[in-house]
């Protein structure tokens, strides 16, 4: 009989252990909190430390679903070491995790677990305080368009072009379906949006990353319902957050330069190092602002904002939501930019 060590078959310089030992002490830190999501009555429920750190798996391998999920921790050993399982027995079924990630989310445990480990980085004196960038993306809503009806319940001029079930085809020909009149029957929160003029409107959400620009980490992060102002609010309270009486700068894409977000964003003592738009309008942004040498770097290193995205939608899964419901995608959002910055650290740090 052969007997088999899982910690022997991880690597020793495999970029995992680093990213586990940050994870860990981050949970140790939430330990108060954690210890109220335990019951002291009834059946034995999942920790919640492994439901987090099953999300930051499914993150960082890009798997799927937490189905999926489930049952590659039937075979995977690396998954099993990482969430410190002993023996071979599975410990819980998708039903389960997804029962248990409930609580996590009511408690507003992944803002949490994202600021532990954004702490850490900050005790290695590798974030700035002084020096920002901001940008949002879209992340597609796991519904269908043939879900987004109007709200009084009628039909619009195409209605059904035929065929039942539970996916009957629908003609939405003559009809003009507006965020107003219309919501979505499978996620009320998500939004009808057009990304461009060229573009064919969808169902969104809008996420939001707040980047320190020394070391490319995400600091902060929002999520909220698509529309064309979500940006420009978002980055005035991520920004709060960051101000003081230090003066910070935040640099940002042509999208932010309006008069409105700038002024805002100077009553909070901070500088908008925002990109000139002047292609059809006078820019918010003057001579005041570009003539400074920090204006041109933020200018540089804004675009490493990109990375975040890149990395959550091709790697963590938000290209498209696996969740449903602001509040829910929102914990998504969270656990996969915490996710990065576990990836990032382990980088930083090796």
């Amino acid at each position: 009989m052969v007997t088999v060590v899982v910690e022997e078959l991880i690597p020793r310089d495999h970029p995992i252990r680093i990213i586990k030992k940050i994870a860990d002490e981050a949970l140790r830190r939430l330990e108060p909190d954690l210890e109220a999501l335990y019951a002291d009555v009834g059946r034995p429920s999942v920790p919640p430390e492994m439901l987090l750190k099953a999300q930051l798996l499914i993150s960082l391998y890009s798997v799927r679903s937490e189905r999926l999920f489930c049952e590659r921790l039937k075979y995977d050993f690396l998954f099993r070491w990482f969430l410190d399982l002993g023996g071979v027995k599975a410990v819980f079924d998708a039903t389960t995790f997804t029962k248990n990630r409930r609580r996590l989310v009511d408690a507003d445990i992944p803002r949490k677990f994202f600021e532990a480990v954004v702490e850490q980085a900050s005790e290695r004196r590798l974030l700035s305080d002084e020096h920002f960038t901001v940008d949002g993306t879209l992340i597609e809503a796991n519904a269908s368009l043939k879900s987004f009806r109007r709200k009084d319940g009628g039909k619009g001029p195409g209605g059904t072009s035929g065929g039942g079930g539970r996916n009957a085809e629908v003609d939405f020909k003559g009809e003009k379906r507006r965020n107003d009149t219309h919501s979505s029957t499978t996620d009320p929160d998500a939004k009808l949006y057009r990304k461009g003029s060229s573009q064919a409107a969808e169902l969104y959400f809008m996420a939001h990353a707040f980047m320190e620009n020394r070391s490319g980490l995400c600091v902060d992060a929002e999520v909220t319902k698509a529309d064309g102002f979500a940006e420009r609010e978002a980055a005035v309270k991520m920004a709060s957050r960051r101000s003081g009486e230090k003066r910070i700068t935040v640099a940002a894409d042509k999208g932010y330069d309006t008069k409105d977000y700038v002024a805002r964003l100077r009553q909070l003592n901070a500088t908008p190092h925002v990109a000139q738009n002047t292609s059809n309008r006078s820019s918010a942004i003057d001579g005041r602002t570009t003539r400074h040498v920090g204006y041109g770097i933020s200018q540089i290193l804004r675009k490493r904002v990109e990375e975040i995205f890149g990395w959550g939608k091709s790697v963590g899964g938000l290209a498209r939501s696996r969740l449903r419901g602001l509040a829910r995608v929102t914990s998504q959002v969270l656990s996969t930019l915490t996710a990065y910055n576990l990836v990032r650290l382990a980088r930083l740090t090796a």
